[in-house]
């Protein structure tokens, strides 16, 4: 016959569990062994730090082997992991809305010039647009614009806003913004001569963009200059990855994005 044992001891007798208490900076305990008595300062994998009042620091292994609290035996944890900070505000500087879901896409539109353009605000302000439903594409050339314009047709429930690069009084970029600009259509854009430009030289870890001799491709210049791969898609995305908030555009860039941004979300909101 299989035999039995029973825990005759009574209650009272058993030995308290000690209770675990998180080693959080701060927290003053005695190491017993020692008599070392200070703040916690630090707590790693398999080790915890203290600070008595001299400041004095000793390592102690983080076993399950107790601590005094208050005089009163505790075992030491390591903290819980701090759940990640959501960030308070969108790349732009707006104020992020945790959980927003996107808006369904405006009739209106924002076009940009070329496919870095379009990138670039995306990495900026995709967060908004994306609230406010506006929906970016590019022309592939300012050239191309009167025709997007008129295929557009812009009108009072669905806006059009454009950016265009190096707008500047006399140049062709100006001409052509003129003969399509309306009531319903905006246009505007930086002095810059390409989008790479809007990004501040600080941002990519150069003194300042060079100049490229007129007649010569823009990109193709400056990745010379720079002594950069002359491969522009390339660069343009190691540049794109140094961008991480508006404050790494220049000021004449974000006043016109914003202000594209708020002609065309006016209309479904008038």
């Amino acid at each position: 016959m299989r035999q039995y044992s029973a825990d005759l001891t009574p209650p009272w007798k058993k030995p308290k569990p000690v209770p675990e208490v998180a080693a959080e900076p701060g927290l003053v305990v005695e190491e017993p062994g020692t008599g070392f008595c200070g703040a916690v300062i630090r707590c790693e994998a398999g080790t915890i730090t203290l600070e008595d009042r001299h400041g004095k620091h000793r390592v102690f292994p983080l076993e399950r082997a107790g601590f005094l609290l208050e005089g009163r035996a505790v075992t030491l944890v390591r903290p819980p992991a701090a759940a990640p900070v959501r960030p308070s505000r969108t790349a732009s500087g707006s104020v992020a809305v945790p959980g927003a879901r996107a808006r369904v896409a405006r009739a209106g539109r924002i076009y940009v010039e070329g496919r870095h353009d379009a990138e670039l605000v995306e990495k900026v302000w995709g967060d908004d647009l994306r609230i406010e439903g506006v929906v970016v594409e590019y022309l592939g050339g300012v050239d191309d614009l009167p025709a997007i314009v008129a295929e557009f047709a812009p009108g009072p429930d669905a806006r059009l806003g454009v950016l265009v690069d190096h707008l500047v009084p006399g140049s062709k970029e100006s001409r052509i913004a003129a003969s399509v600009a309306s009531e319903h259509a905006l246009v505007v854009g930086h002095p810059y001569i390409d989008i790479w430009e809007a990004v501040k030289p600080s941002a990519v870890g150069i003194e300042a963009w060079p100049r490229v001799p007129r007649g010569q491709d823009w990109k193709t210049g400056v990745c010379r200059a720079l002594g950069w791969p002359e491969n522009t898609g390339a660069v343009w995305q190691a540049i794109l990855q140094r961008v991480g908030s508006y404050r790494d555009l220049e000021p004449e860039l974000l006043g016109r994005v914003e202000e594209l941004i708020d002609f065309v979300t006016a209309a479904g909101d008038a």
